[in-house]
């Protein structure tokens, strides 16, 4: 059975449906999220991130937020965050999931294969107790909670280590932290 993602326009309006791998090859704006998962820690904040499995369609062993896919067809939007973040992550319980807004970009990926997606973005913060990960092999290879700092340096050094998308996500998430007082 093919996945299928929800085409939208510029406005996030859909549009209809096509086959997951047809919209990355014709780089058609499709229906996506982001999970970012931070803590506070004594040294300022840490990020959640997964190291995408090797055999991914594409991006395959580079870093990224938490969690990030396409919702289906009808599929409310934290229901779709919630599902995807227990199928990659095993992760059974977000009990504070906020959404921060959206944005757009298009980016060409390994693969011949390009993403262009109306992202809408989740954050969830955890707790002082340790989260437990389950994770998929076929989607995770590895996860790490990394310094806010250390990753904008990071980031800065070596960008091709990061998914195309990484970058102007860990930045809006930034952003609406520092200017809106999220955590």
């Amino acid at each position: 059975m093919s996945d299928f993602v929800i085409l939208v326009d510029s406005m996030g309006n859909q549009m209809g449906t096509c086959e997951k791998m047809e919209a990355h090859k014709k780089g058609l704006l499709h229906l996506a999220f982001s999970l970012v998962v931070i803590k506070r820690t004594q040294r300022g904040f840490q990020h959640l991130l997964q190291r995408r499995a090797i055999n991914k369609y594409h991006s395959g062993g580079k870093w990224s937020n938490a969690c990030c896919s396409h919702p289906r067809q009808n599929e409310p939007l934290s229901h779709a965050v919630k599902r995807r973040a227990y199928e990659e992550l095993g992760l059974k319980e977000l009990s504070s999931l906020e959404y921060l807004g959206a944005f757009q970009y298009k980016e060409a990926l390994d693969n011949e294969l390009t993403e262009h997606e109306f992202d809408h973005v989740f954050l969830h913060i955890a707790d002082d107790q340790s989260m437990e990960f389950s994770l998929n092999p076929d989607e995770v290879s590895h996860v790490e909670w990394v310094g806010e700092d250390e990753l904008e340096q990071a980031l800065f050094h070596s960008p091709d280590k990061f998914t195309a998308w990484f970058s102007a996500l860990f930045k809006l998430v930034k952003s609406k932290r520092e200017t809106c007082g999220v955590i």
